[in-house]
């Protein structure tokens, strides 16, 4: 049975208490297993609104309806309302995630600072920011973590390094590189291990291989825009051949306005006979196969401003 990991970036204070409650209830009802990756510092999602500078940002507002799913208040958070800490306030949310039986891992410190800065930093800088997520982690649950999900798939050669100090075994930082029509570029794509600062890191990288959503909406693909009528069709018709992926959601978004679509996933998936997972369950099935190794690259997902960490062919030692 291929296995379809279900990956779920919580990336705001909404997110945690509105859209993970509806996700927790949702993946019950379907008997469906998936990870939830949670921001547990302060939310200054109003600190994004930089981003309107970059190349493709209001092409993507404009498809996504970035207010309408986010809320207004979220996007005033750390400009004209005071960044709330997730950690502190959402802790019972966090918590019931882990009682419903769900796996439960780090996506980050601060989700806007990480995404807007890492690339770039110094292992301080980084390490800091890891070690505050980790240590209010423990405080939430615990227990100590046991995988990571960077936020906007950044990161920067002293991150992954800190995957391994951690004792992480898996994790998924970064995407299969896809097409224009959103299917895989490289139809080997799966997992690996990445070889960062000349040095392998031990922690498998386990790449989301499909689209999400948001990249999906208002895009033409095979002549046809998708919207929310056929959205879950369209990405259907990427799961046909049965295969391993992972997919990438969010609690802002399939939590909440576009949870109709992610029910008809979740059932199309199942009928399509796939084994609906977590991080942790793929891992299990990946972790004695032999993987090739790939360095630290970096490109462009259609849909998505900006470049993002992505496997390269497999051109590259097998270990």
């Amino acid at each position: 049975m291929p296995s379809l990991t279900l990956k779920i970036d919580v990336d705001t204070y909404r997110g945690t208490r509105e859209g993970v409650p509806n996700l927790v209830r949702l993946l019950q009802k379907h008997r469906a297993n998936a990870t939830f990756l949670f921001s547990l510092g302060p939310d200054h999602t109003g600190w994004a609104l930089r981003r309107a500078f970059r190349p493709g940002f209001f092409q993507k507002v404009a498809r996504t309806s970035v207010v309408e799913h986010y809320g207004l208040k979220t996007l005033m958070y750390g400009v004209l309302l005071p960044a709330p800490d997730i950690g502190k306030s959402a802790a019972v949310e966090m918590r019931s995630v882990k009682a419903a039986g769900f796996e439960c891992g780090i996506h980050c410190w601060d989700h806007v600072h990480w995404q807007d800065n890492v690339r770039n930093q110094n292992a301080a800088w980084t390490d800091k920011q890891m070690r505050q997520a980790f240590d209010r982690f423990c405080d939430v649950f615990g227990e100590a973590p046991r995988t990571h999900g960077a936020a906007g798939w950044q990161m920067n050669d002293h991150a992954f390094a800190q995957l391994d100090a951690f004792g992480f075994g898996y994790a998924s930082d970064g995407r299969a590189r896809l097409n224009d029509d959103a299917t895989l570029s490289d139809p080997a794509a799966g997992p690996y291990r990445i070889k960062a600062a000349g040095k392998t890191v031990s922690c498998i990288q386990l790449p989301t291989t499909l689209p999400t959503l948001d990249e999906l909406l208002g895009r033409q693909i095979k002549g046809q825009v998708v919207d929310e009528t056929n959205a879950a069709a369209a990405l259907l018709s990427l799961t046909e051949a049965p295969r391993d992926h992972v997919f990438t959601l969010h609690a802002e978004l399939e939590g909440q306005k576009l949870a109709p679509i992610f029910e008809q996933l979740l059932t199309g998936w199942q009928a399509q006979g796939y084994d609906l997972v977590s991080m942790g369950d793929y891992h299990q099935k990946v972790k004695t196969a032999a993987l090739p190794v790939y360095p630290v690259s970096w490109g462009e997902m259609p849909g998505r401003s900006g470049e993002l960490i992505v496997q390269p062919a497999q051109t590259f030692q097998i270990q």
